[in-house]
């Protein structure tokens, strides 16, 4: 077992009190959006190897047959599939989707040729990895993911003046299916038809004051006041129309998959997905945004948003199973001093989230507290439990 540290991630989106908060640390002055456990090239843990501190890809590097084991390298070769991230929004995170792993490795490949750094603002792949991934709420979290009925989100243009408002419900009523979806989301992002910024603003205008005279949908309005107060002008407000909203209460989780458009709004939460950085943007963000290749990745099918119900593992374990081969996660609650098992097997990573958890395999063990957090080889075995806490583990299934 090496104990392991979180790599910051300083978004501008982010809080600067939730992260720390939760894992007992001192407060900075710059936001702390996002805390990675993982092995991703782009910011690997700092872990403390046999030689000395060393990072989780290195660790991993050095001896795969060991640290992932013989099945997860014969499904995803000599790198950990997955990666654990906490995540806090204070404030809407960009309109995006993450790709297919097909045309993520084709993306990266085509960029490589072209000489773009890997690292560059303007990249979309970082890596030829999809990006599937799923938050599990710590605290109430809010977000938009997949695309509405066509039918209702056509009704939430109706009565509305605006010029914008017409021309989108005209879209989706022409046809109430997937391309009705696709044309008016491609009509609002794509910058041969983007509408002007005065367009927006005044739809978002007549959505605020339907608010205030007592809206029918007063959530989505609600929605759009939030967004143009943050990115004012930008198309991506009104795209929320035509998207799910999600509030996820603490210990409720969503599943996203590849090609699904999706907003995080506000919240905390744990999130797993597979190693990817890849991050096609649209809209709601000051980053490098690529419409063309995001309107290609999108899955248009409208679809309630995908909610994963736990199951229950020796009745101190949740266990949340995700569509994919990549990742699972479970949250083990412990409140008495029994030896409790933990699923999985596989590499795993372990966070503690409260109280104090010595965790044992057959070959060691070791203590975690409060924002401690460990990297399990696949070569420890099985893994037990015990103590008082609330203890996260990502493996693979």
């Amino acid at each position: 077992m090496h104990r392991l540290e979180g790599t910051s991630r300083s978004y501008a989106w982010g809080s600067p009190r939730a992260i720390p908060d939760l894992l007992g640390s001192a407060r900075g002055s710059s936001p702390v959006a996002e805390l990675w456990f993982g092995a991703h090239l782009s910011a690997p843990s700092p872990v403390a190897g046999p030689l000395g501190c060393t990072d989780l890809a290195s660790l991993i590097a050095s001896d795969p047959a060991a640290t992932l084991g013989d099945d997860v390298r014969a499904r995803f070769g000599d790198a950990l599939p997955y990666l654990l991230k906490l995540i806090a929004p204070e404030r809407p995170l960009s309109l995006q989707v993450h790709p297919h792993v097909a045309r993520a490795r084709e993306g990266f490949d085509r960029e490589d040729a072209a000489g773009i750094p890997v690292d560059a603002d303007n990249r979309n792949y970082r890596d030829r990895n999809h990006k599937p991934e799923l938050v599990l709420a710590l605290a109430p979290f809010e977000a938009l993911c997949g695309f509405r009925a066509p039918r209702r989100a056509a009704e939430l243009f109706a009565g509305l003046s605006a010029p914008l408002a017409k021309k989108l419900r005209a879209l989706l009523a022409a046809e109430l299916s997937a391309s009705g979806v696709r044309a008016a989301f491609t009509f609002l992002l794509d910058p041969a038809t983007r509408p002007s910024e005065r367009d927006v603003e005044a739809l978002a205008r007549e959505c605020e004051a339907r608010l205030a005279s007592g809206s029918t949908s007063p959530r989505a309005d609600s929605t759009v006041e939030l967004l143009a107060k943050a990115y004012p002008g930008d198309p991506g407000v009104i795209a929320s129309l035509l998207l799910n909203p999600v509030s996820l209460q603490p210990g409720e989780a969503l599943f996203v998959p590849a090609g699904g458009v999706h907003a995080y709004l506000s919240g905390l939460g744990i999130e797993i997905m597979a190693s990817s950085d890849n991050v096609l943007r649209a809209g709601l963000t000051s980053k490098h945004v690529d419409t063309p290749e995001l309107l290609a990745c999108v899955d248009y099918v409208a679809a309630p948003p995908i909610r994963t119900a736990p199951e229950v593992f020796h009745g101190a374990t949740r266990v949340f199973y995700a569509p994919v081969d990549d990742f699972e996660l479970s949250v083990t609650d412990l409140t008495d001093e029994d030896v409790h098992p933990l699923p999985g097997r596989g590499p795993r990573t372990l966070l503690c989230l409260a109280g104090e958890v010595t965790v044992r395999s057959q070959v060691d063990s070791l203590t975690l507290t409060r924002g401690d957090a460990a990297f399990v080889a696949a070569a420890e075995g099985m893994l037990s439990a015990q103590g008082r806490g609330v203890l996260v583990q990502a493996d693979v299934p």
